[in-house]
């Protein structure tokens, strides 16, 4: 697995809200805005609390893989986050995610934990190395 950088964990606990994206099996597209995305200590692992996933969550049982965009105004730089994820709904990580949600409010299910292993990290802003491999 892939560890994001000390400068990369700073940008990425700026961010308030983070576009996720996911592919069914037959690669069609979809992206949502996610507030509950958390990287662990470990700095290869992100937690996403699914509260409300339709076809975010379609696509990751058929399709066990997502990208996470970190930009915006208070951010230097962009890049793109990929990964494998496992879905849990049960166990130690789990119950914990719940606690956390379950802290910030009452009104979230957080009904399933997608814990994503990074797997790349991708340039994004532009100029003559957007899309390259970071990491």
């Amino acid at each position: 697995m892939v560890k994001l950088t000390d400068e990369m964990k700073t940008e990425f606990e700026k961010m308030k809200i983070f576009p996720l994206a996911t592919a069914s099996k037959d690669g069609v597209p979809n992206v949502i805005p996610i507030g509950m995305c958390f990287l662990q200590e470990d700095l290869e692992t992100i937690w996403i609390v699914d509260n409300f996933f339709l076809k975010t969550m379609e696509n990751l049982r058929a399709n066990p893989k997502c990208a996470i965009y970190v930009w915006g105004p208070e951010i230097n730089g962009c890049f793109q986050v990929k990964g494998d994820v496992r879905i849990l709904d049960r166990g130690e990580e789990y119950d914990e995610m719940r606690k956390m949600v379950k802290a910030k409010s009452d009104r979230f299910p957080a009904k399933y934990l997608v814990k994503m292993k990074i797997t790349d990290v991708f340039e994004c802003k532009s100029g003559p190395d957007a899309g390259k491999k970071l990491l």
